[in-house]
């Protein structure tokens, strides 16, 4: 059966008359998550104290709710495994990666890719020497860049800033072929594209839960190895909770069975729970579905504002193979008048140094949401509204 889109926005606690456009950033609140914390810390934090990790099964939360996950990115069923933050998932993936490509020294990765995880590579090579190198080109190049020299790409599927997606299964098919591993970053893939990890041939994955999975600020991350590496690997950070036997405390690290080793320490079960009852939302969602939704609403909002807003460059791809579920435009003054349309009630953000970001979820977002939001963009535009130094101030989150 379709997805009834309008049954799952009543699932979620939105301010009324705002249109929120940045859930590419952070998800808006599931009604279910305050009730399911809340018995987190009442009943089994504050009833049940230690018991809890047997008795509310704590323990086995982050390979229970990593499944949930896996459906969501086209994973194998205990292939995936919560903990930890993207940057801690993607130092694991990368490191693994490259003890099993000894012979190699480069890691492959495009100017497109968030910071972070270009941070985290290059003080992970840093560490293992000064033969060690990332190598970074246009996304557009990655394909003619790998050979056979590199060790792994590291991509993320979706570009943050301008939502250029990448082909994940020929990228990876091209790595392949060049002896190379691939590992791929869905922090805005995962509940958004119709992502195919499996299918794809991914090597490893990582993502964040708190952009299109709703688990709230600082929620945790998710990591998948392909079950053909997952008794491989060895991770570098090696962890309690990713030994064989936790409780043995054995002064010897021996890792635990597939995907089990890629945990490091105690989960955050309150963020946990959180997730746990955000991913209720998807019950009876298709991802294709969601996906053949997303770009209806996308191709509107371009076809919107290029028509009613000519001051903005659209830095979006047209093609739907090529474009996630985002959509960006460019504008000198990008800052203020993202700034103005917030104070209008359409909530999106900016990216350095001229993009307005606009994320789109059909979970919650429609047709309508989409034709107001371009009628006070192009208001704002028009009448200059954005032209006020309150909305030129910017503050430390953008």
């Amino acid at each position: 059966m379709p997805v009834d889109f309008n049954a799952t926005k009543a699932l979620f606690d939105l301010p009324e008359g705002m249109i929120y456009l940045d859930g590419n950033s952070l998800g808006p609140l599931p009604k279910g998550v305050p009730a399911r914390v809340a018995a987190a810390v009442q009943q089994e934090w504050g009833g049940m104290l230690i018991t809890a990790w047997n008795r509310a099964g704590w323990m086995e939360m982050p390979r229970r709710v990593g499944d949930r996950i896996a459906r969501l990115i086209g994973a194998e069923a205990g292939a995936v495994v919560m903990g930890d933050t993207l940057s801690i998932k993607v130092y694991q993936a990368l490191a693994s990666a490259l003890e099993l490509r000894p012979g190699r020294r480069v890691v492959l990765s495009d100017t497109g890719n968030f910071p972070s995880d270009l941070y985290i590579a290059d003080g992970l090579l840093r560490t293992l020497g000064p033969e060690y190198v990332l190598k970074t080109v246009a996304p557009e190049e990655v394909e003619a860049a790998i050979d056979e020299t590199v060790a792994a790409i590291l991509i993320t599927e979706v570009d943050y800033r301008t939502g250029r997606r990448h082909n994940m299964a020929a990228l990876t098919a091209k790595a392949h072929a060049a002896g190379a591993l691939a590992i791929w970053d869905l922090a805005h893939s995962a509940g958004a594209v119709d992502c195919e990890v499996a299918a794809g041939g991914a090597d490893f994955a990582v993502g964040c839960s708190y952009k299109y999975l709703n688990s709230g600020p600082g929620g945790p991350a998710f990591i998948y190895v392909a079950p053909r590496l997952a008794d491989q690997v060895r991770p570098a950070l090696s962890g309690w909770l990713g030994h064989d036997s936790p409780f043995a405390f054995d002064l010897t690290y021996r890792p635990g069975a597939g995907i089990e080793r890629m945990r490091v320490g105690t989960p955050a079960i309150l963020q946990l729970a959180a997730l746990d009852a955000a991913l209720d939302v998807w019950e009876g969602v298709a991802v294709r579905d969601l996906r053949a939704r997303s770009l209806e609403l996308t191709d509107a909002f371009i076809a919107g504002v290029t028509a009613k807003c000519p001051g903005l460059e659209l830095a979006t791809p047209m093609d739907h193979a090529a474009r996630g579920s985002q959509v960006s435009f460019r504008h000198p003054e990008g800052y203020a008048v993202m700034q103005a349309l917030i104070s209008r009630g359409v909530v999106g953000d900016f990216r350095a140094p001229d993009i307005l970001r606009f994320g789109f979820t059909p979970l919650y977002i429609g047709l309508e949401e989409v034709s107001r939001a371009v009628d006070i963009l192009a208001e704002i535009l028009e009448t200059k509204a954005w032209d006020r130094d309150e909305f030129k101030t910017k503050a430390a989150v953008t």
